[in-house]
């Protein structure tokens, strides 16, 4: 009896959840944007970083809805995507955690999630669902959050991105960017924030991290896209860099291969 041979499987391609490619952004004269191609795969978070005026903001605004691109195209699970408004971005499952985490502060936690998307039932707010779904979101983010009635406001820092976070993935968000998200917090409020970047990582869920702190890049991000002057210096991989490198990448606008050892010295002069 003759065995058939098995036939080798082909190895599966991964698909990224967001890949924007040559994007360009102008104003004016100005071309703030300059034919950036940057990709986000599933349960990966993407250190996007750059010094002022770098370009990363408003590539995150085209990707958001807030700026459409001027050229270049952007792919939502590998299919070609329209993204004209925030609207169009929040229904591609894209989300922005943004710095002001735009709170409602004299809100609680459930009213802040579903702001805007309340649920009612017989012409009336129905609290107790809002809640429930709340309670759920949010302990998965973070299972020791208990102040589900208190006013925002009055919320440590880490506590107000977890309900900014589960406002987000609550409405079936696969891919966050999150806009300088430890910035203002002290040590404790910066390790929950980590804490709830690594669960949505374990979810699948893909986040692009816009940061100056090149230590939480560093700590949270596979990979990192520096831009300088508008262009993508170089994409990355953490593990195959120094701190410094980057630092060079970000100050003097060249990939890591271009950066001599004097200029990486100077870089601490």
């Amino acid at each position: 009896m003759i065995t058939p041979t098995a036939t080798p499987s082909a190895p599966v391609q991964r698909v990224p959840i967001v890949e924007m490619r040559s994007i360009q952004v102008a104003f004016g004269g100005v071309r703030a944007v300059a034919g950036v191609t940057i990709d986000l795969y599933p349960g990966e978070v993407v250190g996007v970083v750059g010094g002022n005026g770098a370009g990363k903001t408003t590539l995150m605004r085209t990707l958001s809805g807030a700026r459409p691109p001027d050229a270049g195209q952007i792919l939502v699970n590998g299919q070609p995507v329209a993204i004209g408004n925030p609207r169009d971005a929040k229904a591609l499952g894209i989300e922005t955690i943004y710095q002001t985490l735009a709170l409602a502060d004299n809100l609680d936690a459930p009213a802040n999630v579903f702001l805007g998307r309340e649920l009612t039932g017989t012409g009336t707010l129905n609290d107790a669902a809002m809640e429930s779904a709340t309670r759920k979101v949010i302990g998965r983010l973070n299972p020791n959050f208990k102040n589900f009635k208190t006013p925002v406001l009055r919320l440590s820092g880490g506590q107000r991105q977890a309900v900014a976070i589960a406002r987000a993935i609550h409405f079936n968000a696969r891919a966050l960017i999150m806009d300088e998200p430890t910035a203002a917090l002290g040590p404790a409020e910066t390790a929950q924030v980590h804490n709830l970047i690594k669960q949505l990582k374990s979810e699948g869920i893909g986040i692009f991290l816009v940061s100056h702190d090149i230590h939480d890049v560093f700590d949270l991000s596979e990979r990192i896209s520096v831009m300088y002057h508008g262009r993508l210096v170089d994409t990355v991989n953490k593990n195959d860099v120094t701190t410094d490198e980057v630092l060079g990448m970000i100050i003097l606008g060249k990939p890591p291969t271009k950066l001599t050892r004097q200029e990486l010295a100077e870089l601490h002069g």
